[in-house]
């Protein structure tokens, strides 16, 4: 099964909960991790299961790295029937009903366009003494992924 992690982050952090899932991942994976700065939502495919990373950026709004992808969603308007994804957020719960945003927002998008969220919506607070990392590698580990019929 190819796995296909894509990043949003604005300091780094959600590139560094990427790479601790595509670690937990690969034994049991085939794992490519992408910047979504530079991921062209044409490679979307539904043979493929997705991890979406994604941090949150001022008052709720998507991380700078995010919305190349995000724009590229509400531009194309894919039809992603059959695509699976999970999603890790990252955020802070000082700001309340803000808080890990960024990864709502692109689950909200793909589910726009047809794709299915599955496992848990993981919400890493930097205002815990949890690691990202180590959230990010336990997260992965119990992920569930589906098996995905060829399309």
């Amino acid at each position: 099964m190819r796995v296909v992690i894509l990043f949003g982050t604005e300091m780094g952090t959600a590139e560094s909960a990427a790479d601790s899932i595509a670690e937990e991942l690969r034994e049991a994976h085939d794992v490519s991790v992408h910047d979504m700065t530079d991921f062209d939502i044409a490679a979307l495919d539904v043979r493929d299961f997705h991890v979406v990373v994604c941090s949150t950026y001022g008052d709720g709004e998507l991380p700078t790295g995010a919305e190349p992808f995000a724009d590229a969603l509400d531009r194309d308007t894919p039809d992603l029937s059959g695509l699976r994804f999970a999603v890790f957020g990252l955020g802070d719960i000082v700001y309340g009903d803000t808080f890990n945003r960024g990864g709502e927002i692109i689950a909200e998008k793909l589910a726009a366009r047809g794709a299915v969220q599955v496992g848990e919506h993981a919400r890493h607070d930097a205002s815990t003494e949890v690691r990202v990392r180590d959230m990010a590698r336990e997260w992965a580990a119990a992920l569930d992924i589906p098996a995905l019929v060829a399309a």
